[in-house]
Parts: structure tokens; C-alpha cells; sequence
């Protein structure tokens, strides 16, 4: 089993490792200068090369990667001469660091928290602005994938139960319908139909985020503008478990084990949830636990159309101002999440089943 949990995480460091060079070579090849966007179109040239210097802009692309990613990893090099000046971008004055070894050529390798850097416009830390966001991204992920899971199943097992009737062709149809439509398209269609068309009827806004500002009560908790974000988030997740719960389902009650139960007079609900279903649910968690992960992800498109406040409406506007830290930094954690997601959802399985160890 160790074996199999330390091939996993290799794996993962290699994706990791992967998507920092792509995102860090497709941002710093984009056109545009950060310098010019922090001091604004009237900056001098002097200006702006003292500001791409001290950001370390003015070096090879290649030693900036590296210098990347040595603030990312986990294990790095740095200066022991200075402390507060490492031997790349990385102040370690406000990261907290364990030395590992020392030599005498005055570089020690240190053990400390990823660095993602500092914003170019607000000079805060990348892992501050992203845990700051972070809630409001997980909020929705959940409601999205409760939502999901709940019509989900409830739907599939309806549809399965109801063969060829009017309700597993509807349960066809809008699966087929949900799986084909992109989120962003889906979150456009939803945001104008129930936010702005039917808005008196249905009482929601066409954007909003969790919290809304009251001069007099200050922070104001909005549920309702947790709705439509969620249903267009989980609109993709809840047509695949409707299709995954009712294939399954049809499988599991065509089983002999079924057709005994029922023939030793067991209540038709009890066949139904207590042995059909709880057989039957097995790639439906599949599916949960991967799309948990994608959700993240997906996530960015909805909240940017619903002015919906966490990671992905930060990420956008780092994007239209050219922040690359903030960027660079939100691709980052969104990847390492889901690279961590699968290696749980990995091991869980190999406890489970050993087969797949032996895979």
C-alpha cells in the first residue's frame, strides 16, 4: 500500500509540475508589461526598468522559471548569508522555514510553504488574497455539488424505476440537454432568464455574492444569490449522475439477488433503497468525488458572470490588470486541489479494493 500511495503522489508532483511550466511560460509570453500597468501609461523608461528588476523581470525567461519555482516548491535554495534577501525572490521574513542543511558556501536547503509571490497592484501575498476568496469558492462548489448529488440520484432512481415512461424520457432528454451545454453558457441562459426576465416573480438578483454591504448593519448574509450560481455550476454534475444513477440502477434491479428478495416478500422499498440502491451507487460516488475537483475549476466562469465573490472573479481581474502572482498563484492552488483530490479518492479506492494496488 505504500508503494501504491508513493506512485500516486509522484504522479502528482509530475502534473504539478506540468502545469507550472505551461502556465508560467503561456503568462510570460503574453504581450504586455507589468511594470507599465503598475506606474501607468505615463512612466518613464528608467521607472519601469528599476520596477521589472526588482521584480526580477529583467532576467533570462529561464532563470525566471527557476527562480519560480524554487519559490513554489516546498524544498528550496536559498541564501543563509542574508536571510532576508534569499537567494531567489522569495523574502522568507514572512514565510515560516526549517533548515535542512547548510554548507559552507553560505546556501542552505530550507522546508517552507509554497511562496506564490506578491500582487503587482494591491503588493499583498498571493496565498493571503487567495485564502480571503477561498470561502466563497467552496461555498458554491458545495451547494452546486449537493445539489447535483441530491436531484441527481433522486431523478436516476425515479427514471429506473419508471422504465420507458414519460419521466425517464424527460430524465433522457435533460440529461443529454445538460451535458451538451457549456457552464458559461448555461450561467449566461440562467442569469438573464431568472435574474432579469422573471426577476419580480422569482425575487433574485441577476448578480450578488454571499455577503451584501448595509450602511447600517454591515455585512449581510444573501442567500438567495446563492441559488442561481449553483444551479448553473451544478447543472453539468447533476445530468452525468442522472445518467450514472439510472444505467446503474437498471443494471443492479435486472440482478438475481433482486428478483430473490422480491420473491421472499420483502417490501418493495426496502428491495429498492436497501439493496438496489446502495449497490448501485458505486460509480455515482466516482463521479462525485471527480467532479468535486472540476467544480473548482468551473467555478471560475460562474462567478465571474454572477459577480459572485471568491477565486474566480479574483483571478479574472488579476487577468484584465495583467497580476500575474495572482494568476499564476490561482491556477496553482486550483491544480494542486485537484491533483490532491484524485490521490484521496486513489488510495480510498486501493483500501478498498485491492485490485486496484495491483494495478
Amino acid at each position: 500500500m505504500l508503494r501504491f500511495i508513493i506512485k500516486r503522489l509522484f504522479y502528482g508532483v509530475l502534473v504539478l509540475l506540468g502545469v507550472i511550466i505551461i502556465v508560467f511560460f503561456l503568462f510570460n509570453v503574453l504581450p504586455g508589461d507589468p511594470a507599465r500597468m503598475m506606474l501607468g501609461q505615463r512612466a518613464d523608461a528608467a521607472s519601469i526598468d528599476a520596477i521589472n528588476k526588482d521584480l526580477g523581470r529583467d532576467k533570462p525567461l529561464t532563470v525566471q522559471f527557476l527562480m519560480y519555482l524554487n519559490d513554489v516548491s516546498p524544498i528550496s535554495a536559498h541564501q543563509t548569508l542574508n536571510l532576508q534577501s534569499t537567494f531567489y525572490l522569495s523574502p522568507l521574513k514572512y514565510i515560516h522555514y526549517l533548515p535542512l542543511y547548510t554548507s559552507q558556501s553560505g546556501y542552505a536547503i530550507v522546508l517552507k510553504q509554497p511562496y506564490l509571490r506578491r500582487s503587482y497592484q494591491s503588493k499583498k501575498q498571493v496565498t493571503e488574497i487567495i485564502l480571503e476568496a477561498l470561502p466563497g469558492t467552496a461555498v458554491l462548489t458545495i451547494a452546486a455539488m449537493l445539489l447535483a448529488t441530491i436531484l441527481g440520484i433522486s431523478l436516476g432512481v425515479w427514471a429506473a424505476v419508471n422504465k420507458n415512461s414519460i419521466i425517464d424520457r424527460f430524465s433522457l432528454v435533460f440529461s443529454i440537454l445538460g451535458m451538451s451545454a457549456p457552464s458559461f453558457f448555461a450561467g449566461i441562459l440562467i442569469a438573464w432568464l431568472f435574474g432579469f426576465v422573471l426577476s419580480k416573480y422569482t425575487g433574485l438578483n441577476m448578480t450578488g455574492s454571499l455577503y451584501s454591504m448595509n450602511p447600517f448593519d454591515g455585512e449581510v448574509l444573501e442567500l438567495k444569490n446563492l441559488i442561481l450560481p449553483a444551479i448553473a455550476l451544478g447543472i453539468r454534475p447533476l445530468s452525468i449522475i442522472v445518467q450514472l444513477t439510472r444505467s446503474s440502477m437498471l443494471d443492479v434491479l435486472s440482478q438475481d439477488y433482486i428478483r430473490t428478495a422480491k420473491a421472499k416478500g420483502l417490501h418493495y422499498r426496502v428491495v429498492l433503497f436497501r439493496h438496489a440502491l446502495k449497490n448501485a451507487l458505486n460509480p455515482v460516488v466516482t463521479a462525485i468525488s471527480g467532479w468535486m475537483a472540476s467544480l473548482m475549476a468551473g467555478a471560475f466562469f460562474i462567478e465571474f458572470i454572477f459577480g459572485w465573490k471568491g477565486i474566480g472573479s479574483v483571478t479574472v481581474n488579476a487577468l484584465d490588470k495583467y497580476d500575474l502572482p495572482v494568476v499564476m498563484g490561482s491556477v496553482f492552488f486550483i491544480a494542486v486541489f485537484f491533483v490532491l483530490m484524485n490521490i484521496i479518492v486513489d488510495i480510498c479506492y486501493g483500501l478498498i479494493d485491492p485490485r486496484i494496488r495491483v494495478q
